[in-house]
């Protein structure tokens, strides 16, 4: 049903420790993983496509993989070491992060090791984050999408990650390159501040429909969350006022039960189930409800914002808050 792409890290979140020492805890980790694994815990067949290491690191992330039943049967080996986050929680939840990724094994994916074709059964291909930035990983992946997009719903969360590719006008082009084969676009009010500028969320809006977009989605952590379809419907939804340990994954979160709410709730159109199509059919199917959609997302998102680490509820556990 779902195919995620992508990112494949260890989040080493960092903890006071005496004199010069620094304390680390591990979690597997990287945006369009936690989007993997939150569709799954919501008891979808998903799957992962990236390249995965033979180290400590990699074997522990085929354990979450087969933890969470999640198919890595297109991924690839590699004895590329695994990118790494060192992750600091600021006072607010918020996170810092310095990322490690000097020729690791998630960022050196060729066109060339591209699967040649995927199952009809997948219907929704996600992409998003540092590795759709940094090369040669970021040009098959964008090669992916684009012939995906024929057939398949594309959803695409640009993520900025800027203390990985500081350089903002390459995160202004890897956007127009995803954006135009995307039929879902979710970002953050951070992420469109450093795209484009401050107050600059109106254009960001019309640069996704004019890219082709169907839906578009700007989250905004405790204040909720804005969402906009091509046929001119905008809708705004609060947040849910929770203890927040911190916000790892939450916009990933976000993202997942965004996607699910479109499946529950029938929102496919036929031809996004494999069937090659007019490229100016709409993916969607029907009007989608943008505030039930996303106050089922802003819900989901807080339940995250509970947990250390990037630890997606499930279904029931949505229910429950």
């Amino acid at each position: 049903m779902f195919l995620c792409c992508g990112d494949a890290l260890f989040d080493m979140f960092a903890s006071e420790a005496p004199g010069s020492s620094v304390n680390l805890s591990g979690h597997v980790g990287g945006s369009p993983m936690n989007v993997a694994t939150g569709l799954a815990r919501f008891g979808h067949h998903s799957r992962y496509f990236t390249k995965l290491s033979s180290d400590l690191f990699g074997q522990r992330m085929r354990g979450h993989f087969e933890a969470n039943n999640i198919d890595v049967s297109l991924s690839l080996a590699t004895d590329l070491n695994t990118t790494l986050a060192i992750v600091e929680t600021q006072a607010d939840g918020s996170a810092a992060y310095v990322f490690y990724t000097d020729n690791t094994a998630d960022v050196s994916i060729a066109e060339s090791e591209l699967p040649a074709s995927l199952a009809d059964e997948i219907r929704i291909v996600h992409f998003g984050s540092y590795s759709t930035a940094v090369s040669p990983t970021s040009d098959a992946l964008m090669a992916l999408a684009a012939r995906e997009s024929k057939n398949r719903l594309i959803s695409y969360d640009p993520n900025l990650r800027p203390s990985i590719e500081p350089d903002v006008e390459k995160w202004r082009s890897v956007f127009d390159g995803f954006a135009r084969s995307a039929t879902v676009i979710k970002a953050s009010d951070e992420d469109i501040s450093t795209l484009l500028g401050k107050n600059r969320e109106d254009q960001f809006v019309s640069d996704c429909f004019e890219r082709g977009a169907e839906l578009v989605f700007i989250t905004r952590g405790p204040d909720g969350a804005s969402g906009f379809s091509a046929a001119g419907e905008v809708s705004n939804v609060g947040g849910v006022a929770v203890d927040v340990v911190d916000t790892v994954g939450a916009g990933d979160t976000f993202q997942a039960a965004v996607l699910h709410w479109l499946v529950a709730e029938n929102h496919l159109a036929q031809q996004a189930a494999g069937t090659e199509s007019d490229t100016n059919e709409s993916m969607i199917h029907g009007t989608v409800d943008l505030a039930a959609c996303m106050n089922f997302a802003v819900r989901a998102a807080a339940v995250t914002c509970t947990r250390s680490g990037a630890d997606l509820p499930t279904l029931d556990e949505v229910s429950a808050s």
